[in-house]
């Protein structure tokens, strides 16, 4: 008779020894789906899409009521992209992850075809960048917001290549072809979103590329390397004068806020304005002085933060911090307990995005990061924002359900 094995659980498993209310055994079938979802996850997507609305239609309606416009005219274009990224959250998390790492380079291919076309004819200038298609209906797409999800899926890919082939442990750090294929996979989208130019989203893209690397287990000297690379590349940049002469300004501001307040500062000078007249409580939605007075420039965009700052106050906007800060932690309780090593590394890849978006988001309106022109991920005005973090919020989805089969 064969001695019953011990070790180490599966990761489905142990996941259901730690989670055991999760996926419950009896029960009508909608009810055990219901337990199998990461409701804080969804929950806090939903309440910070909401909340987004809300600021913008303060932000906005002040100004389209005194040109003669609809005042919901804003709100009504942000409500449908909410509707729309929740259904491609849907849709992700229907598929499956494991079903889109099969669809990655297609997905990949038709990312840096986009990209390539933004910078073709079909492309349009909007604040001197170059990064948007324009489409029927009033509505607009930006490429550049897509690519992240297809860089973070094809990195991911790149990072499991070694242990799909070889069948080397999990724990198994990536070697220096995978390094190699996974830096040259990021680096093409990269350099096509720098020559719009949108620097914000190229240092988005670079830093997500860069955690995914350390999460994965890559030798430190190639981070190292990375570093330094990094800093080389970004002065090889400032040599070269691909940057506009208003992105070179904002970084000047940031480094001396006196150098131009009226010009490249004043975007930052008016949201902290607008932040530190909000106090504990805030001036009252629809009710804040610089808001409604129309003072700070791309507030429904870049600076929605200093809306909630304003007219919510302390709490209002540490409110939103805490639903971000619930939606990264959740997402890093997935990527722990993802099955495999393709979604550890994509959950992983997912959270360090939304992180470093969302941090140099509201640094800027607080004065403590350069404007970049990154929004506020499920905040901020603009369809294809939206459109990608929520695509990014069902692929969080997908690797939770697989963690927790049903019973």
């Amino acid at each position: 008779m064969t001695a019953p094995t011990t070790g180490t659980p599966t990761a489905p498993a142990a996941t259901r020894a730690r989670y055991p209310r999760l996926a419950p055994k009896g029960g009508p079938r909608w009810w055990r789906f219901l337990h199998r979802l990461d409701l804080a996850l969804l929950g806090s997507a939903v309440l910070l899409s909401m909340m987004g609305a809300l600021l913008i239609f303060s932000a906005t309606r002040g100004r389209l009521l005194a040109a003669g416009d609809d005042p919901r005219a804003f709100l009504d274009k942000h409500l449908v992209n909410i509707v729309v990224g929740m259904g491609l959250c849907v849709l992700v998390a229907g598929l499956g992850y494991r079903t889109l790492r099969a669809l990655t380079p297609w997905l990949y291919a038709a990312a840096i075809l986009v990209l390539l076309a933004v910078l073709s004819p079909l492309g349009t200038v909007q604040n001197g960048i170059q990064a948007w298609i324009v489409l029927p209906a009033g509505f607009s797409l930006q490429p550049s917001e897509l690519a992240k999800v297809a860089v973070v899926t094809v990195v991911a890919l790149a990072l499991t290549h070694r242990v799909g082939r070889s069948g080397l442990a999990p724990e198994v750090g990536p070697g220096r072809n995978e390094v190699v294929t996974a830096l040259a996979l990021a680096g093409v989208p990269m350099a096509l979103i720098l020559l719009q130019p949108d620097l914000g989203t190229v240092l988005v893209i670079a830093a997500t590329v860069f955690g995914m690397l350390a999460v994965a287990g890559t030798d430190k000297r190639w981070l190292f390397a990375m570093v330094a690379g990094a800093v080389i590349a970004a002065g090889a940049v400032l040599a070269a004068g691909v940057l506009d002469t208003y992105q070179l300004d904002r970084l000047t501001t940031f480094l001396d806020p006196a150098a131009d307040p009226q010009g490249a500062g004043y975007n930052t000078r008016m949201a902290k304005l607008a932040i530190s007249g909000g106090g504990l409580l805030g001036q009252g939605l629809f009710h804040g002085a610089q808001t409604q007075g129309r003072t700070v420039p791309y507030q429904q965009t870049d600076f929605v933060f200093s809306v909630a700052g304003e007219e919510l106050g302390l709490l209002g906007a540490g409110l939103l911090i805490v639903l971000v800060g619930v939606i990264l932690w959740r997402g890093t309780r997935i990527a722990m307990a993802a099955p495999d090593r393709f979604g550890r590394l994509l959950a992983a890849g997912i959270v360090i995005w939304f992180a470093v978006q969302a941090f140099e988001n509201i640094g800027m309106n607080l004065g403590i990061m350069p404007v970049t022109g990154v929004p506020l991920p499920l905040v901020s005005y603009g369809g294809s924002s939206m459109f990608a973090v929520w695509a990014g919020i069902g692929l969080l989805t997908s690797v939770h359900l697989r963690s927790h089969p049903a019973r």
